[in-house]
Order: structure tokens, then sequence, then C-alpha cells
């Protein structure tokens, strides 16, 4: 049994897992991917220390901090949630797992197409994330369904590696300056597909072709290519834990000031919350929050008094140590 389960690994859940970790805590991360809404991030020129860091290069440096400090990191998708105070559930895909404490930090998730063939071909050529797989698809035909700036970049991205890439989106125009548009059409290899909306993925062990309706004439045009990428946001996914913790009308876990929910024992951080900045170095101020909420619990169970140990501790990494200059204890 676990003293605290960190369900997502972005920066929120990361931070929660380094802050747990180094209370002494035992910890264990559960997410479906490294990043999250990170990956959606190219470069990130506002998190303090780094002049500019990529997302994906700041969720492994988190997952390599947090790993160090003895959390433990499993990749796997969460189905169901349950339990009372002191005593959690979490159902995966693989397995189940209890604690003690629960931190609830898995963003939001990308929006999918709701398409016939989509689920069944997630990961056999159906990607949510053009920055993590576009380089698998060097010299290969693909699609992209996405609009605005994010859209666009995306596309030129994928433009890099895959021999054809088709721009799928709704409007008329995909929504991006004129400066952004003329450098996507500047390239030799991407087609855009205005006023269609995704209508199927076809392909039997992987993805085959993707079919898509104008929007008008309901006409329909099928796409031979290996990969679809969707980028069309994301949105709070929290229908596992309706009726778990409180949600506010826009599906969002509602916490306090020490991101504890309305389930005792239970605490979120991160875009997943009512907060309303969603912004990568608040998110990691929250996962930093409910790790120190949820320590503070942790003790209360066990009959201790409430300390959280000051983070310039005595403490001991692999072989390695960090020499204290004087510590204390901080009283909650």
């Amino acid at each position: 049994m676990y003293d605290v389960i960190v369900i997502g690994a972005g920066i929120a859940g990361l931070t929660a897992a380094l802050y747990s970790s180094r209370q002494g805590l035992k910890t264990l991360v559960i997410s479906a991917d490294l990043g999250g809404q990170l990956l959606l991030a190219p470069e990130i020129q506002n998190y303090p220390g780094f002049k500019s860091v990529s997302g994906f290069d700041l969720a492994k440096r988190g997952e390599e901090q947090a790993r160090l400090y003895g959390a433990e990191i499993i990749y796997d998708e969460v189905t169901e949630v349950g339990g009372e105070k002191g005593r959690f559930t979490v159902k995966t895909v693989g397995g189940v797992y209890d604690s003690s404490a629960l931190i609830l930090a898995f963003g939001k998730t990308p929006r999918e197409m709701d398409v016939p063939g989509e689920q069944r071909l997630k990961g056999r050529g159906v990607s949510y994330c053009a920055i993590c797989d576009a380089a698998l698809y060097r010299g290969k035909d693909v699609a992209l369904v996405g609009w605005g700036y994010h859209g666009a970049e995306s596309v030129l991205l994928l433009a890099n590696y895959a021999r054809k890439v088709y721009w799928v989106y709704p409007g008329k125009s995909p929504g991006v300056e004129e400066e952004m548009l003329s450098l996507v059409r500047s390239k030799g290899n991407v087609e855009e597909v205005a006023e269609h909306v995704p209508h199927e993925v076809k392909g039997e062990k992987r993805v085959e072709a993707f079919v898509v309706r104008h929007k008008s004439t309901g006409e329909l045009r099928e796409l031979k290519v290996d990969g679809v990428f969707v980028e069309m946001g994301y949105v709070a996914k929290t229908d596992f834990v309706k009726g778990f913790v409180e949600l506010n009308e826009n599906g969002e876990i509602i916490v306090d000031k020490l991101c504890r929910t309305s389930r005792e024992g239970v605490f979120a951080a991160g875009d997943v919350t009512d907060t309303p900045f969603k912004q990568a170095v608040i998110s990691a101020g929250q996962g930093a929050t409910a790790a120190l909420a949820a320590y503070q619990y942790v003790l209360k169970l066990r009959g201790k008094e409430a300390k959280v140990i000051g983070d310039w501790k005595h403490l001991k990494v692999g072989k390695e140590e960090e020499k204290p200059k004087g510590g204390f204890f901080l009283k909650i």
C-alpha cells in the first residue's frame, strides 16, 4: 500500500510526486503519458529558471527528479477510483493500487473526434500528439485535424517528416494569422482540406485511410494515409471521478487553498482544478501544495503531529548526500 498515489504525470503531478517523496512518503504516480498538456508547448519562456525549455524536456526533467527521490512511476490508464478516508483504491487497465491519500493531477485530455474506428486504432496510427509521434511518420502520408495557431504549428512539424500532410479543418480558413498561414503554404507537401470534418478512420491492424465529410454538401472524401493526428484541444475528462469529488459546471474539480477536494484525503492540482489561471508554473505550485497537504493528512492518520520537513533537510539520494546548513520543521 502506498502513502500517496498521484494520478497524472504533467507538471502538477510530477511536482506533487517530487514533494511527497522528499517528505518521505511512499509515492506512486500513475499516468497514461508523460507530460500531458506540456507536450503542446514546443517552447516555454515563462517558467522560472529557464530562459527557454520545451514542454517535453521540462516533463522529462520532472520525471527524472521525482524518481531520484524515490517516487515510482507507471504508465497506464486509470479506469476507476474509489474508497474512503485513509484507504483509496485506483484501478487501471493493468492493475489495482491502494493508498492512504490521493492527488488528482491528470490535467485535461485530448478532445476526440468521436468517429468510427478512432478508439480501435488509437496508438496504431491515431495520435493526439504531433510533437511526440511526428518522427514515426517519416516519408509517410498523414492527416492532421486541427485549427488555430497550435494546429498550424503541428502541421509545420509534421511537414518536416511526412511525405504528405493533409490539413483538415472545419472552417473556410484555419484561423491563423497570415504570416503563419504563408509559412505553412510555403511547404510543398501540405494540402489544406477546408470545410471538412472527420467521418471515419479506416484500417485493420493500423490506419489505412481517413474519411472526411464536407460540412455543406455532405460529400465524403477518402484520404489514403498512414496516420491521423488529432489536435483539437483538450477537455476536462473527469467522468470517472464524478460523484467521488465535487465538480463545477465545467467539469473541473473544486479545491480550496490547500488543494483539498470535497472528499477527505483526496487532493487535486493543475489544470483539472477550478483554478482560473491555466499556467505551468501555477500547476507546479498547486502540485507542491497538494503534496504537502497530503503529507499533513497522512501524518494525522498515523496519529503524529502534522509537520512539514524543510526542503533543505539532510537527504540521501542514491550514493550522494545533500548536506544541510541548518534545517528545521515547519508546522502547518
